[in-house]
């Protein structure tokens, strides 16, 4: 999934003939043991129940995979938005449910303020130049729970190479050196992934922070090594839980404490 921002129309023409041309193969392209986006669902999902979630928005839903497992659960009335015509169709063909589906950008989700229990977004952030809009809009229509699993760029290479970005990154030089990698582009492009902008998903944890309640972090790719800074410089990918309130212990619910 891409959402364009105005100033990109170059790149974003790029990405969506990147999905034009893999829609048909995107979802066994991307499947593999251990994947972390299915870590991520493994987290996410009990809490749905502890939360009392019942409807979910999907941003950024793609040829739907996120969406197909989250109806898996009957208790969840889930809708997914995306821009991409063509992946929208292959999520018809996977088995989604035309009428939950929505074709609409994440700048502007059309949907009223306060909309949804839960909004999720599972790898689509990094393919976008700005993400804020699409963060503030996910925080726009929903009520109780965010949840922001993607990539964290100081979780990546040697331990020396993340510190170098951290330190980078806090002195606010960041745009500028990214730009210097780039050589003036501002992305990289890789037939695995299409355009790919540098985030991280610590890039929105204060607007998520100021949202909520609570925010948790858990780590859900492969390890890279060990710091004290877990999982900052220790793990390419995190899945960000920004709730409001607390969840409610199960036994709490049945009733079986006072």
């Amino acid at each position: 999934m891409t959402n364009a921002a105005p100033d990109s129309d170059n790149a974003a023409a790029l990405q969506r003939a990147y999905y034009d041309r893999t829609a048909a193969e995107y979802d066994t392209a991307h499947l593999y043991e251990g994947c972390q986006h299915d870590v991520a669902l493994g987290y996410m999902t009990p809490l749905f129940e502890a939360l009392d979630i019942r409807t979910v928005l999907d941003v950024g839903t793609g040829t739907g995979r996120t969406l197909r497992a989250l109806q898996a659960n009957p208790k969840l009335d889930v809708i997914g938005v995306e821009p991409v015509r063509a992946l929208l169709d292959k999520a018809v063909d996977a088995g989604a449910p035309p009428t939950a589906l929505v074709q609409g950008s994440g700048f502007h989700l059309p949907f009223p303020d306060n909309s949804f229990d839960a909004v999720v977004e599972v790898a689509v952030l990094h393919h976008v130049p700005d993400p804020s809009p699409i963060v503030a809009e996910m925080l726009r229509v929903a009520r109780r729970a965010v949840f922001v699993d993607d990539d964290n760029r100081f979780g990546r290479g040697r331990l020396s190479s993340r510190l170098v970005k951290l330190a980078i990154y806090r002195a606010g030089l960041w745009p500028a050196f990214w730009k210097a990698k780039t050589r003036g582009k501002g992305y990289q492009y890789t037939d695995d992934d299409g355009i790919s902008y540098s985030y991280s998903v610590y890039d929105s944890l204060p607007a998520l922070a100021e949202w909520a309640d609570r925010v948790v972090l858990v780590p859900t790719g492969i390890e890279n090594g060990t710091s004290w800074l877990h999982p900052l410089l220790s793990n390419p990918h995190v899945l960000l839980c920004a709730v409001k309130g607390e969840p409610r212990l199960p036994w709490l619910r049945l009733g079986t404490l006072a």
